[in-house]
């Protein structure tokens, strides 16, 4: 029997009804049409699925989108204000961290919740932070130097 769901996607309301086993991932990607949010192992262990629910990080393959009712969701597209990307997003360009793009949103996502908690992470509290994103082209390398510029950009929280 599907479910009333009311919530805040990327700062608009949103009413529908879900089936109870439904995913925040596939509610977002399959009804809402916000596919910037990937679909990876569905088992929660690729983070590129990441979203912030009431402003924690979760992985939307793993939260029921019932779970969401009454909440906040942030995607990868209520990141940026209309063309200007937000500073983590510009970092992430300008460091090269993008690579073949698919870990991109999950990871963006990670870092802003990481830099809204600590603004000013150590090298070791950002690898800690990002440890659930696999990225599989980058080596990282690039990533780390994308956070650091990020958390150096006064605005990135």
């Amino acid at each position: 029997m599907p479910a009333p769901l009311n919530l805040w996607v990327n700062g608009d309301p949103v009413q529908l009804f879900v089936r109870e086993d439904e995913t925040l991932l596939d509610v977002l990607r399959d009804r809402l049409a916000l596919t910037g949010t990937k679909r990876g192992c569905g088992e929660g262990q690729c983070g590129h699925c990441t979203v912030l629910l009431n402003g924690k990080a979760v992985n939307s393959c793993l939260t029921l989108a019932v779970e969401a009712e009454g909440g906040q969701v942030l995607t990868i597209e209520g990141l940026a204000r209309g063309e200007a990307l937000h500073p983590v997003q510009k970092a992430f360009v300008e460091a090269g961290a993008i690579q073949c793009g698919y870990c991109t949103p999950g990871m963006v996502m990670t870092v802003y919740a990481l830099l809204r908690e600590n603004p000013h992470p150590s090298e070791e509290e950002v690898r800690e932070g990002i440890k659930g994103v696999m990225c599989r082209c980058t080596g990282y390398y690039k990533i780390m130097e994308a956070v650091a510029l990020a958390a150096s950009a006064p605005e990135a929280t």
